[in-house]
């Protein structure tokens, strides 16, 4: 197997792994106060998830859009796999000498399947929207302006993403409703804060990457252009 082929394999494990980690994680809320100057209030599940658009979006530059679309299919399949496996084992008896309980276990994945179906709604939306954002605003510069591909395409489908979730899952009665707003704010402003702070990391994966990877379908008339031409 090829770098070429190797790099796409680890990018796609990253992207299903965030995915994955994101949804199991959801339940536990932190608080968090960079500098003193504002306090967020949001679930841990948020933390690994921004990895998903970084990932993404560096496949989309790199690899082109139908790639971007498969990573975003094979998430989806395997957030699947993986709302079954939890669902038969919240649901199997325990042993008399089972160190974990059921009712523990309940306690920790009960809402896991809402959460789930919440989460795969809202990230085929985000996903969907993030990657055409992405390429829209790469046609339409010409391949330039990196920093404005990925914030702009990450920013918007970070609004999709964090709205819908909280929408369904307060719909479901998993969280209250006085709720939605404070957790929209937090939300989507640490989203936004870790869009920002990743761009340096974004295009130091192109700069590093693109000469020995590119191979985006898209690009025809600027694909010969370097690095520097597009910063």
């Amino acid at each position: 197997m090829n770098f070429r082929s190797t790099l796409y394999l680890v990018l796609a494990g990253i992207f299903i792994a965030s995915l994955v980690s994101a949804n199991l994680i959801f339940q536990k809320f932190f608080t968090w106060t960079p500098f003193g100057l504002y306090t967020f209030e949001m679930s841990v599940g948020i933390l690994p998830y921004p990895i998903t658009f970084l990932c993404t979006d560096l496949i989309s530059e790199l690899y082109g859009k139908k790639k971007a679309d498969q990573v975003v299919i094979a998430g989806f399949a395997a957030s699947l796999f993986v709302l079954l496996v939890v669902g038969i084992a919240d649901r199997v008896p325990q042993t008399d000498w089972s160190p974990v309980g059921s009712d523990t276990f309940h306690s920790v994945f009960g809402l896991f399947g809402p959460a789930v179906f919440a989460s795969m709604v809202a990230y085929l939306a985000a996903q969907y929207i993030d990657i055409r954002i992405f390429h829209f605003w790469k046609r339409l510069t010409k391949g330039k302006h990196l920093w404005l591909r990925n914030n702009g395409s990450t920013i918007v489908s970070q609004l999709v993403d964090t709205s819908a979730v909280l929408i369904l899952l307060c719909t479901a009665g998993a969280i209250d409703w006085v709720r939605f707003w404070p957790l929209l704010a937090n939300g989507f402003m640490f989203k936004v804060l870790v869009a920002l702070l990743d761009t340096p990391l974004f295009y130091l994966g192109v700069w590093a990457l693109k000469d020995k990877i590119h191979e985006d379908p898209d690009e025809v008339d600027w694909a010969k252009h370097s690095f520097a031409e597009e910063a």
